[in-house]
């Protein structure tokens, strides 16, 4: 999905102050401070600034993935902490509530947001997905109910985000990069998907509702296999964030396939499209770099500062996933050696082409200068009665005939001069 940057408000209304809500469900982990939310504090204000003009969407796949690398969202000066800002284009937010435990697993479509007390009551670990980010108001209950900070729904709806962690009181706010090839190739399109991990619960947020990686976890919850419904919340999220990483595997090998071909393609037939190919190639392998790079330090500060809310078991969980990172940290940084490496064996093959063809002018000139000059002396017209020094040889029987007979020994001579040289060796590989 092609996100647009949203102008955020200029000058936002300031909040009306409101009670804080009292926590009436025991299911809920205990907090040292309570969360005052002020429904005010999230309101936009759409008169404060100008409606953007609608992007084309007939855009094509290059301009898109160059608008998002360049592309970032930001709030005015001054614009009050926890106000969202949500893209434009963002789709309705829908709710899906997975609750499990060792004696089974419920699944359910969430219509009110309310109603997922009742049921997260019954299971150890509950996993609230919310799939889309345009719908304020159930943005605004679930953080109610869950009792999210307001700047934690701020960074959830803020896309696209740089991948962070952020240490609440018992909550942790996780922003991830969930990436996936397109239909044309080696162009990459990524995904923000936001965690808040709690004592006994998780909520994520993902952009879009169609697509993601995290079908193998939920079948898991759904079957029952593995371990994962004997551990708790932390576990989950780890096998969440093991999916998401593990996501850039199958990009990188439709890229690392790309240069294969690439490869051939520069040394055998370089042409315009192979340069555009390589442009592409480095482009997505930013894009890449981009994404995963900041999900190292992310991985390691959730293993390294979170004591209460992740078991030292999952920590070791958590270790494997860093290291899957540092594996594609490593195959990006050498797939954009070899990307850049191309670009040099293109030019250098450019360069060898044009020499070819210059040696190939070089070898018809230098076999036509000696004719030329013959053709020429004799093209000077003196009259040989005027003077016996004028030319004697115009008048011979055989005098044009030895003429051409000495021009072919000429031109024989220097062509089996410059085949001797290994001059006409790569003729045969050089287009025409």
């Amino acid at each position: 999905m092609a996100r647009k940057r949203k102008i955020p408000n200029q000058s936002p209304k300031q909040p009306n102050p409101s009670a804080a809500k009292a926590r009436s469900a025991d299911w809920l982990p205990d907090r040292r401070s309570a969360v005052t939310l002020e429904a005010n504090q999230f309101l936009i204000d759409p008169h404060s600034a100008p409606a953007e003009p609608p992007l084309d969407d007939e855009r094509d796949d290059d301009e898109d993935e160059l608008d998002e690398l360049v592309e970032f969202n930001y709030s005015a000066p001054g614009t009050l902490p926890g106000t969202l800002n949500i893209p434009e284009d963002a789709l309705p937010t829908e709710l899906v509530l997975m609750a499990y435990g060792p004696n089974g697993a419920l699944s359910k479509a969430i219509e009110r947001v309310e109603d997922c007390r009742a049921v997260v009551r019954q299971q150890p670990v509950s996993w609230m997905d919310a799939r889309g980010l345009g719908s304020e108001g159930i943005l605004k209950q679930l953080s109610q109910v869950f009792y999210l900070h307001p700047l934690m729904l701020e960074d959830v709806v803020n896309v696209p985000h740089r991948p962070k962690i952020d240490f609440y009181d018992d909550q942790i706010l996780v922003i991830m990069q969930m990436v996936r090839s397109k239909e044309t190739g080696t162009r990459v399109t990524s995904e923000q998907v936001s965690f808040v991990l709690g004592r006994n619960f998780l909520v994520t947020f993902q952009e879009e509702p169609e697509w993601d990686s995290f079908e193998p976890v939920r079948d898991r919850i759904r079957r029952g296999t593995g371990s994962i419904c004997n551990q708790g919340a932390d576990y989950l999220a780890y096998a969440l964030l093991d999916t998401i990483v593990d996501s850039f595997f199958p990009v990188l090998e439709s890229i690392g396939e790309e240069l294969e071909a690439l490869e051939e393609e520069v040394v055998d037939n370089p042409s315009r499209d192979t340069i555009e190919n390589i442009h592409r190639m480095r482009r997505a392998l930013m894009k890449l770099r981009r994404y995963i790079w900041p999900q190292r330090s992310v991985i390691n500060s959730l293993i390294r500062d979170s004591e209460d809310l992740v078991s030292q078991e999952v920590k070791l969980y958590l270790q494997d996933v860093y290291d899957h990172i540092v594996q594609v940290v490593d195959i990006i940084e050498n797939y954009r050696e070899i990307a850049s490496s191309l670009m040099d064996v293109y030019l250098s093959a450019i360069n060898n082409r044009m020499n070819e063809v210059m040696k190939l002018l070089t070898v018809i000139s230098s076999i036509f200068i000696p004719l030329t000059f013959i053709a020429g002396v004799y093209g000077m017209n003196f009259n040989p009665a005027s003077s016996p020094f004028n030319m004697p040889e115009l008048e011979w029987f055989w005098g044009y005939v030895l003429c051409l007979g000495v021009m072919a020994l000429i031109a024989g001579l220097q062509i089996y001069f410059f085949w001797k040289r290994g001059w006409f060796d790569n003729f045969s590989t050089t287009r025409r």
